[in-house]
This record gives C-alpha cells, structure tokens and sequence, in this order.
C-alpha cells in the first residue's frame, strides 16, 4: 500500500485550478434567481502575522458549502479580498520608515499564498484590494454621495482620543475604557471630526432586522446599540442661585431633557448636566467655579463607558444654581456629573432617585432628597417617606398631584400630554445610537475629497477628480495636535477651489478603515470597473449576499455601518435590495490547546503552515470541520488532527482496491455510454452487496443534509462510517466508491479530485453533478430491539421499525432468553422505547 503523497498531490491539484479557473464565476442569464447564491467570508486585514489556524475555520466552511453548492446545480459567487487600511501597517511606518504600502502589499502576498494553500475555491479574478487607487476611488465617490444627501458634515466634538495612536475613536472602538488597537487608556478631547449622520436611519436599521436571518444574539446587540425608547422632552428653567423663584421680567435660560419616565417627575428632587453641557459655564455661580473647573477636568480624561459603568463610584459637584421642576414648582438642585453624556439626549437629566439605581446612588452620596412617586400597590396612599431601596418597576402613582392613583402607563400619557397643554413639553424619540466620528488623524487612509475655500466653506471636490490620491509624506507620525501628517503636506494641502477658483486647502483628516468594508461585497460584483462602483445588470444578478460568514466581534462595528451604507446606496436608486447580508452565521472560536484564545503573549498560538507542511491541508480542513457545530468554540487538540489524517489515509488506501470494471452508478459521471442513468443504478443495485449500498445511500442523504445546513462535523462523521464498512471489503465496486469520492471532495478538495482521476475522469470533481439518494434504499428494514428484564440485556430481536408498542412488547416476552428470567415471575411493568428497547420490570423478589 502507497502511502498517501498530499504535498505532491495539494500543490498538483492547486495549480491546476488556477490554470483553469476553475472557480471563475458569471453572470449567466439562463440561471434562475433561485439557482445563484452569493456566498461570502468576511475578509482579512492582512496583518503581518499572516493566518493562524482560527482565521481559515470560516474559509473552510463556506468553501466546502460552495463546492457543495456548484455540485448541485447553482451558479455560485464566492469572492476574497484584503482589508488593506489600517493602523498596524501605519504604525509599522512610524517605527521603520517604510511606506505602509510596501508592508501592506507584502502582507497581502503572503496571506493570498497562505489562503490558496489551503484549497479555497475563490475567484482570485474578483480580488479587491482597500488600499488599491481604483477601489478608494469608490469609496470616496460614495462619501460625495452621503455628503450630497446631508448625511456628512464637519463638527468640533468631544471624542475618545487614543494618546498612544494620536486618534479619534468611534465609541465602538474603545473596549473597557481601553483603545481596541493598542490599549492605551481613551481619553476625551474636542476636536474637528466629520462624523456621518447614520442616526437619520436609525428606525430602518432597526426595522430591517427583523427581515434578516441572523443569529439572535447579533440582532439584540444591533437594537441595545441603537437603543430607541420612547419619552418626553421636558423644560426646567433656571431659577437662579438660591432657592427663590427668579423675578418674571428676567431672562430665565431653560434646560431641556429627555425621560422615559415622565410620570416620575413629581419625584424629581435634582438636576445634572454633562460636563460638557453648554450651560455649565453659564450657570456655575463664582462660588462653585474652582470646584466645577477641576472636575470637568477630571472628566475629561475618562472614556464614555468608564464614565457610564454602573458599578463605578458616583462622582459630582454642585453648580450653585437651580431649577424649577415644571409640574409642582419646586426649586432643585443643579449639579454636574459625569455620568450624564453630552452625547445621549440633551445631556442633561432629571434625577428620581427613588426610581432609578444611578440617581439613588448619587443621591445617597451627597445627601439629596428621595420622593417616592410610584408604588406597587394601588397607589392609594402617599407613598414611603423614606423609602430604603431604589424601585425601578412600574406601578401606580403616588405623590404625583392629580396624577395620583394612575398606573405608570397611563400616567405617562397624561403627565407628557399636560406638559405641551401648557408648553412644557412635548413626547419624543430618543436613540442611543450617536453620529459615527469617521475621520481619523492618521495617514494611511482614504483622504477624504473635500476642500475648505475662506469664500466658499467646505466644497466637495468634482467626481472627475476621483481618485484624490494619498500624497508620499516624509513623516508617518501623527501629529497630536487633531491634524493628520498630511498637513504638513503644504504642496498637497493648498489648492484652488473647484467652486470659484479662489485658494483652498484640502481635508486632512482620512476615512477610518470601515470605510472600506463597508461596501467591499459590492466591488467584487464589478472589480475592474473603471466607470463605476459595479454595473447595475450585476448587482441585480448576484445580491444580495446570501450567506456572509464571520466573527461575532464586528456585531456593531462593520455590520452596522455596511447595512447603513447599503441603505443610503438603497434610498439613492443603486442597489435593488434594503440589506446587503440575507443571512448570518458567525463561526466560533477556535482556541488554544490549553483551552485560551490564541494569543502570541501565551504562546498557543498554532501556525497553519505548520499544519499543512506536516499533515495537509486536507487533513486541517477536515479536521477544523469534524471539532465539533461550527458556531461553537472549540479547543484545537492536535490528537483530533492526527485521528483526521488517518481518516484521510484510511480513503487513500481503499482506492487502491476499487475495481476497474464498470461505471458508477449515481449522477451523469456514472452512467456509461448508450446506458440511462436509471438503467445504471438499476444494474448496480444487482452487483453491488445489499447493506452497502443501503449504507451509501443513507451516506448521500446524511451527507447532502447536513452539508446543506453547515452541520459539517456531523456529515464528516457518516463518511468515516462509511469508509469503515469499505475498507472490511476485499475489493470495492466501483459504483459504491465513485458517489462516495463526490462525497468527500468539498472536504477535501485536492483528495478527491486525484481520486476523480484514478477514477478516469477528465475535468474537476467539482464539476460533476453531486450524487443522489435513493429513499427506498435509505430507510431501514429492520431494527435491532434491545430487551432487558430489571436492567440486564438479555435478548435481541429484529422488526420493521414501524412496528407498534404492543407487538413489541409481545414479541420480547415471547422470546427464549427473556423466558428463562421471567418465567414463574411477576411482571410489575414494561417500559418500552419504540426502535431501541424493552425493559421488563419484575415485581420485588421477581428473579433478577
């Protein structure tokens, strides 16, 4: 017996893809809509690690769920490409000099020559490239198109400012206080951002998810980061620094906030804004401005998710200034705390601290009232004086004037309604979701394709000018000062205004990396396109993505921003489709052998052409698939990979025992010359044994299903089954071993198309119909009845597996060796699993 050469045959059969493009998809006009799917991984950025073993999980599993696919009938796009701007190749440049292109484009080479080691059957046509001048040209003309609709503008805002990258953060990049990219503390800081308004299609990204088949758990995380309640906008006036109503004649200023509870407002015993609200400095009595000025200071330097943890200490300081609650009068407290945003309503609240655990927490610290104004009982009495815990649940009101007595749903009504009555007021929507910062202050990005003219303002540049090009710099480092190293760029920043012709100076902020993934599966539709982001005739034929598959990490970073582009693209006429992802699975985590997330600082981290180079990529495809359901995490243990590779072997070595007469006997591949496939399959069920061949047809059922459904461990282990029961043969006909090659060459591609040759075959495997099942053949005859008395096996018998209770229960107590137990014995119960067994229960001091 050979053994099975697969550094010879992976490289063989590698290189004849490529030279057929055998993968290369098209639009063919004669396939259905309902025979194309757009299949797609999210893509890499190419970092200079290159791939460890978790990257290609996700890559296998839409591979072999494409090779599938093909085999079936379908016409399948099934594209890759590079993720090419970001901070990494930047910060590379900083340290070394060397521009982030170089890096980058060596980055992606290595990737690529990882990627097609491991058999992926992508159209290598269709590769995009971020960082490429003909593909930011796109996206640049796309952020004319958000400019253009009034969903770009220039802002000075406070913004997490990472000290280390010298960078603006969007909030969804700082994770626990820290920079996702470096760790670095976030600290806050004004600066001049353009931030893109995808709160204007905060309703439809909300609305749209219930359209798309994703897990769950990804949809509930997109409806609390978008958080939209309903509630009230409610107006307290400022009464001034003391207790007493200000005189009628004065200018009152007015603060503005937004509840969702406005039936507690009788319970309002104090007011806080934001630091960075726009009365503080209006309001702060000369009394207090020592102790405010070093707070907002202090708040200065927190990020906004330490800033709102709810297990943190309440910190806060008191304006010295008042306000009038609107519905009984009162004069209350103003003070400052940061656990109030700028950014979420109208950075200011009104505190109840009976009814809600961040108020009562701050209210026990500094001493402020606490009135209770709803009650879980009927709301008949006056409610606890002094309550001594916090309750947060609807009820009926209490304290709360001629409100009293209503339950929290209707006094919400009736409170918002009393307070636009007399202008107080008005019911409103709030989101969570903020603005998204998009510029950054880095170099190595999308430079974004505006100018600022002193006559003009911000003038966008003409789509003729497209693509503004990245000039070369002489430094890589970020400035600090919320300028990015292109203004130092004095020949590339002046310019002349497209407008009027006057002197202007061009953006120098760039786009943050999301940009580009934010539409990449519209590139590969049209990658050469020249006139356009892709020609309409192909985004109509191929989207949308029907299957995308990748981590859950990017549940509100790029899946949001890509569906809010999508939308915007939607609502200008471009695309046909609300969504550009139709379904979600998110693949789990491969992890260390010592059960932790592979990590370079813990030293588990395992190299895939490593494996490759030892076992095959064969063998760590199949493997990846058989550790266990593809959304669940696992721990990679290279015992299972070597158990794998037998497995492998083991199909290797039958081939050697196929015998040569005859044609297989499922699909176009088997049928010989002048014979019909049915009169083929009919022939074979004559020569081929009886319980192969129902074994090969429950194979091709077991393994089209649960290849169909992604349960790609569980078809892996039918296959092992079957080649078990081939492998006990002294010769193999070849019309059980033919189906089983198509089988098994998804899994593993370079495999089974050496097998398909051996076999005769001119062409890929890939190209051949997927095999057929025979249902007559695949339900069982029999059954094997286990029978037990009080526990113990004691006989077996065989049935069809539709026969009823009772005549199972007859047939195992009629049996000889069940007799011998049972005879002179009472019988206490039977208990019977129809298909499995029979358990006879003798009566105590029954034999046993």
């Amino acid at each position: 017996m050979s053994k099975y050469p697969f550094s010879e045959i992976e490289l063989k059969w590698q290189a004849y893809w490529e030279e057929h493009k055998t993968f290369r998809a098209a639009e063919d006009p004669a396939v259905p809509k309902d025979k194309r799917r757009y299949v797609l991984d999210m893509f890499p950025y190419p970092s200079g690690q290159g791939l460890h073993v978790g990257h290609p999980e996700g890559y296998t599993a839409t591979d072999i769920y494409c090779r599938y696919l093909r085999m079936a009938g379908y016409n399948v796009l099934h594209p890759m490409g590079f993720d090419a701007f970001g901070l990494p190749a930047e910060n590379y440049a900083i340290k070394t000099g060397t521009h982030p292109a170089i890096t980058t484009a060596a980055n992606i080479a290595k990737f690529r020559s990882q990627i097609k080691a491991l058999g992926f059957s992508y159209d290598w046509d269709r590769e995009v490239d971020t960082s490429s001048e003909d593909y930011y040209q796109w996206t640049q003309w796309i952020f004319l198109q958000l400019y253009k609709k009034g969903l770009a503008y220039e802002a000075e805002s406070p913004i997490n400012f990472c000290p280390s990258c010298k960078t603006g953060l969007a909030n969804e990049e700082v994770k626990d206080g820290l920079c996702e990219r470096c760790g670095e503390k976030v600290v806050r800081k004004r600066i001049r951002q353009w931030i893109l308004k995808i709160t204007a299609y905060a309703d439809k990204l909300l609305e749209d998810l219930d359209t798309l088949d994703w897990p769950e758990p990804v949809k509930l995380m997109q409806r609390n980061w978008i958080g939209r309640s309903e509630g009230a906008n409610v107006v307290f006036k400022v009464a001034g620094t003391t207790t007493q109503v200000p005189s009628p004649k004065s200018q009152v200023p007015s603060i503005e906030v937004y509840t969702t509870r406005p039936d507690t407002l009788f319970g309002a015993t104090y007011m806080v804004l934001a630091p960075e609200h726009p009365l503080v400095s209006v309001i702060t009595t000369p009394e207090q401005k020592a102790a405010v000025a070093a707070y907002l200071d202090e708040a200065a330097r927190k990020s906004d998710l330490e800033r709102t943890d709810l297990a943190k200490e309440k910190t806060g300081v008191f304006t010295g200034a008042y306000a009038q609650n609107p519905v009984n009068g009162e004069n209350i407290p103003i003070w400052i705390a940061d656990y109030v945003l700028a950014s979420y309503g109208t950075g200011a609240i009104m505190a109840v601290p009976a009814h809600d655990e961040r108020d009562w927490a701050f209210a026990k610290k500094f001493g402020l009232p606490i009135v209770q104004v709803v009650d879980g009982g009927r709301g008949t009495g006056d409610g606890d004086p002094s309550p001594t815990e916090c309750t947060t649940a609807d009820g009926w009101a209490v304290n709360s004037g001629p409100f009293t007595g209503l339950p929290t749903a209707e006094a919400k009504v009736k409170v918002t309604a009393w307070l636009e009555e007399r202008g107080l007021g008005r019911k409103a929507v709030n989101y969570k979701l903020r603005d998204w910062i998009f510029s950054r202050q880095r170099y190595w990005g999308e430079p974004i394709p505006v100018v600022h003219c002193e006559r003009c303002g911000i003038v966008p540049l003409p789509e003729s000018a497209l693509p503004l090009r990245l000039p070369a710099v002489t430094s890589y480092a970020p400035t600090g000062t919320g300028e990015s190293p292109l203004s130092l760029m004095s020949d590339w920043v002046n310019t002349t205004c497209p407008a009027c012709g006057g002197p202007a100076k061009r953006e120098t902020n760039t786009m943050p990396q999301w940009a580009g993934s934010c539409w990449y599966y519209l590139r590969y539709l049209d990658p050469h396109n020249g006139s356009a982001f892709a020609a309409p005739d192909k985004i109509a034929y191929w989207t949308p993505v029907d299957l995308y598959v990748g981590g859950v990490e990017h549940a509100v970073l790029h899946l949001l921003y890509s569906r809010f582009w999508h939308k915007v693209l939607y609502d200008l006429g471009l695309v046909p489709t609300k969504e550009p992802f139709q379904r979600l699975v998110n693949q789990g985590m491969i992890l260390g052998e010592d059960n932790q997330k592979m990590s370079k600082s813990r030293g588990n981290v395992i190299n895939p052409d490593d494996i490759v180079r030892t076992y095959g990529a064969d063998s760590m495809r199949v493997y990846e698939m058989f550790m266990g359901p593809l959304e669940v995490s696992k721990p990679w243990m290279t015992a299972g990979l070597v158990g794998v590779q037998r497995f492998l072997e083991r199909v290797w070595a039958i081939s050697e025992k196929v015998e040569s007469g005859g044609r297989g006997a499922l699909g176009e591949s088997g049928v010989g010359s002048g014979e019909s496939q049915e009169d083929a399959a009919s022939d074979s069920k004559s020569q081929v044994p009886s319980p192969q061949l129902k074994l090969l047809h429950q194979t091709i059922k077991k393994v089209t299903q649960d290849t169909a459904s992604l349960n790609f461990n569980t078809a892996i282990s039918q296959m092992m089954i079957y080649s078990n029961e081939l492998a006990k043969l002294p010769a193999v006909p070849r019309a059980l071993w033919e189906p089983f090659v198509q089988l098994l060459s998804p899994y593993a591609p370079h495999l089974g198309e050496e097998l398909w040759e051996r076999l005769g075959h001119s062409g890929s495997v890939s190209q051949s119909p997927w095999p057929a099942w025979d249902e007559a053949l695949c339900a069982a005859q029999e059954i094997l009845i286990v029978v037990q008395v009080n526990g113990r096996v004691r006989d077996k018998f065989s049935c069809p597996p539709d026969t009823p209770r009772a005549a199972l229960e007859e047939k195992a107590q009629a049996l000889p060796g069940v007799r011998k137990w049972t005879d002179g014995a009472a019988v206490a119960r039977v208990i019977t699993v129809p298909g499995k067994l029979v358990n006879i229960v003798l009566k105590e001091g029954g034999m046993s």
